[in-house]
């Protein structure tokens, strides 16, 4: 069987993120042996023995830790990596979404972790660059698609010596904004064949969003805070079929599907109809 660690890093911060991971891997046609880490909160840090890893996103700034957790967390990314760099055909798969993602680009510094001038909030479009339009999982998506994105920080300026380096590719970019002089904030990268990542949250779901958004105090919040046109406009993306259903019905399944059918080859099991 086919295992997945589940790393909530929202550091015992309520989201409905994480369980809409949790929901995508119980609900995957092909069962899994999974289990949930609580990684900053509990300092629970799975070992390399999991098939594939989701790390999740969360609150705060990704560019603190503890010394005690995050060392621990950035030790075991490293011996996944090495790992799928070695001659071992049975190789670990990891997503990373988020905070996750914004950690690991700066640990491997290909790019640089900055707060942004203001939240970004609510759903957006975003565009696949031509790397993107070759990968395995984004090749799926309309272009541009949409995302649910909600952080402080954001992924830019690209070391493009450092992405050689490790081999990586940048495979979205925020949506295109012609009246703001800003760099487009990386969305996306492949890593490796193995680790991607994204800096929006795929896993999130409009049927849960529109649920909560709809609860009074929520909605009194995101208009008091970011106006009543925001408001309308979410719910309204949260309502289209063709939006931010597309992404989250096709981002990490895909993810896991690929990842599933890789496992059993490399273990020389009867292939998987999924």
């Amino acid at each position: 069987m086919v295992r997945v660690a589940i790393l909530d890093m929202n550091n015992n911060v309520t989201n409905l993120g994480l369980g809409n991971i949790v929901e995508l891997v119980r609900d995957f046609p092909v069962e899994f042996e999974w289990q949930v880490f609580d990684v900053r909160h509990k300092c629970e840090i799975p070992d390399t023995s999991w098939d594939i890893y989701i790390s999740s996103g969360g609150p705060g700034d990704p560019l603190e830790g503890d010394g005690i957790w995050d060392i621990q967390y950035f030790d075991l990314v490293d011996k996944l990596w090495e790992h799928n760099k070695s001659d071992n055909p049975n190789k670990k798969y990891a997503f990373f979404i988020c905070h996750s993602f914004q950690m690991l680009t700066h640990h491997f510094g290909i790019g640089e972790v900055t707060p942004r001038r203001s939240m970004s909030f609510g759903t957006f479009p975003v565009h696949n660059t031509e790397d993107g339009n070759e990968d395995d999982i984004f090749s799926q998506l309309p272009d541009p698609f949409h995302v649910a994105d909600f952080r402080h920080w954001q992924v830019v300026e690209p070391n493009v010596e450092a992405i050689e380096a490790i081999g990586a590719k940048i495979i979205a970019l925020e949506k295109i904004r012609l009246h703001v002089d800003l760099e487009r904030a990386i969305m996306a990268v492949r890593f490796s064949n193995e680790f991607i990542g994204t800096q929006f949250h795929p896993e999130a779901d409009p049927v849960g969003m529109l649920k909560r958004f709809r609860e009074s105090d929520k909605m009194t919040h995101i208009v008091e805070t970011y106006g009543q046109d925001k408001y309308d406009s979410m719910i309204f993306d949260l309502h289209d079929p063709n939006k931010l259903v597309v992404t989250h019905e096709t981002v990490i399944p895909t993810f896991l599907r690929n990842a599933v059918i890789k496992i059993n080859k490399a273990k020389h099991k009867e292939p998987v109809l999924i």
